[in-house]
């Protein structure tokens, strides 16, 4: 599509610590707690729905914690005359002398924004005008605007849309010491397999794991796999990831195995509820927990639909973009998925979003 209407970028992010996405029940089996896996090739991944909504929360955390001392008061705001909402928001000033710039953070409809325009809506029968402050989504700032909202009176469908983040490197420790599992095919996926003849930097030797029997031939071992295996020189675009992962810790493994490989080398853990009463365990609260263990390498694309031409009271994708290069920062505390107060779920986004500032060297239209 046209790159002024919809721009594409593809997003790197590493597990800093084991996630658990769970998928909301229990199984029989050796592992209780299991995770969200792709229904076709079985291998775990964090769902796009998870990634939209905590991105949407923590834009709306970074928001109102910048903004709400200037905000003005909504009394100040019902007073303006005017029938167009938008541009009686436009009309109040900032506190203070924060008046609109040219960041996201200075959006018109922010002066409004409130820590309930993230998640679900829990007034959607009251109209978007009725300003309190308790109408949940607010339907005027950058984060409703971007993420979408739904009201009595009116919806809007969010502009930006996020992917599955799936894995592209998988750590598993090997005699060799830890090595980043992939295969042709993820590789071809995250359009990082080059298959041009460039330059003997652009190339990498790594481990390819290969079919064939010869005495010549080297082994290695994967978890429990124990797999021949050749150097072979294969172009790979690193150039996004090369301060995460080496180049010559990278172990290529034929498509139909790399779900068995990464499913057999999940992190499990096991857990128990302590009796506050006694301190000890409390009888029959045994549980296990399987995770996608810290140093897993995902990848998934963001689409930002700019619409900012056609409507000027809707963000432009340059402040979405900034707003998502701005938020991005909580997944390194606050974490994703479940059990974050056990350890799990820290996740670093590895790709620049904001677009002044260069933006994702793969971006495309």
């Amino acid at each position: 599509m046209n790159q002024e209407i919809v721009t594409i970028k593809n997003i790197y992010s590493q597990a800093m610590d084991p996630i658990y996405i769970g998928t909301g029940g229990y199984t029989i089996g050796m592992v209780d707690n299991t995770i969200v896996r792709d229904p076709i090739t079985k291998i775990p991944k964090i769902p796009g729905s998870t990634v939209a909504g905590t991105w949407r929360y923590y834009s709306a955390l970074e928001l109102v914690s910048s903004v709400k001392e200037y905000q003005p008061d909504l009394k100040e705001i019902k007073s303006v005359e005017g029938k167009n909402f938008s541009e009686k928001l436009r009309k109040i000033n900032w506190k203070n002398g924060f008046r609109e710039e040219n960041n996201w953070k200075g959006y018109a409809g922010n002066k409004i924004a409130r820590i309930k325009c993230t998640g679900q809506d829990d007034l959607p029968n009251k109209n978007v005008d009725e300003i309190e402050e308790d109408t949940g989504h607010c339907g005027h700032c950058i984060v409703c605007k971007s993420f979408g909202f739904s009201k009595k009176d009116i919806s809007s469908q969010g502009l930006i849309f996020f992917s599955d983040l799936n894995i592209l490197f998988f750590p598993v420790f090997t005699r060799f010491g830890t090595k980043w599992v992939t295969s042709e095919r993820l590789l071809k996926e995250a359009g990082i397999l080059t298959s041009s003849q460039g330059k003997s930097e652009d190339k990498l030797v790594c481990y390819k794991i290969t079919g064939e029997k010869d005495n010549n031939e080297k082994y290695i071992n994967l978890g429990w796999m124990y797999l021949p295996y050749e150097a072979k020189e294969i172009g790979i675009n690193l150039s996004l990831l090369e301060n995460y992962i080496s180049l010559n810790d990278i172990v290529i493994v034929p498509d139909h195995i790399i779900s068995q490989i990464i499913n057999s080398n999940l992190e499990v853990r096991t857990s128990v509820s302590i009796d506050p009463i006694t301190g000890a365990a409390k009888e029959g609260a045994l549980f296990t927990s399987e995770a996608i263990p810290r140093g897993t390498i995902f990848y998934g694309e963001i689409r930002v639909f700019d619409r900012s031409k056609l409507n000027e009271d809707l963000p432009s994708k340059e402040k979405i973009f900034e707003m998502l290069e701005d938020s991005k920062k909580y997944y390194e505390t606050l974490g994703v998925g479940g059990m974050t107060t056990r350890g799990f779920g820290r996740m670093r986004i590895l790709t620049e979003l904001d677009e002044k500032n260069g933006g994702d060297k793969n971006e495309k239209s």
